[in-house]
């Protein structure tokens, strides 16, 4: 477990449950603020963010999934809005608190299938997490194509490249 960060009303928490996968954590934490700054916007400049990220196997992320949306599959990521009432109060006004879970287990995978590394296959996870938050949905064939078209031009812009639409 690393100790949380604080930076521009954003702490960020990351805990690597999957020790197979090499994870730089100020790249991640570089990227959880590069898609708050960009997308959160659309909430007051005094909000301030609690973002919780897991990276976990696939057994972890199948019973996050089962316990939570009664799924039986793995995935490639969770993404829960936990800014209840009690939670804003508690905090002080104007607090999102987001927890994701990221398979990094699947990111490994993936990666070597296609062609680019593992850090820049769980940065895709952690930016389509962060981004169900703040409003996108994939479920439509329009939806999907938008989610997907802010996803690369964040990594591209993190210098990930085209991850989601990469030979695509």
């Amino acid at each position: 477990m690393t100790p949380a960060k604080q930076d521009q009303g954003i702490t960020i928490q990351i805990t690597n449950n999957f020790a197979d996968l090499r994870v730089s954590l100020s790249g991640l934490r570089k990227l959880v603020k590069a898609v708050c700054s960009r997308f959160a916007g659309q909430g007051t400049p005094s909000t301030r963010y609690h973002i919780g990220i897991a990276i976990v196997d696939d057994s972890q992320i199948r019973e996050l999934s089962s316990r939570f949306l009664s799924r039986k599959t793995t995935t490639d990521c969770l993404s829960f809005d936990l800014s209840g009432e009690e939670a804003s109060q508690a905090r002080g006004r104007n607090c999102k608190t987001l927890e994701l879970a990221v398979n990094g287990q699947m990111a490994a995978r993936q990666a070597a299938l296609r062609g680019h590394s593992s850090q820049a296959e769980l940065a895709l996870y952690i930016t389509h997490a962060l981004l169900h938050n703040f409003g996108f949905d994939d479920s439509t064939g329009s939806g999907a194509r938008k989610m997907h078209q802010a996803e690369d031009e964040v990594l591209q812009e993190l210098g990930y490249g085209p991850v989601y639409n990469k030979g695509r």
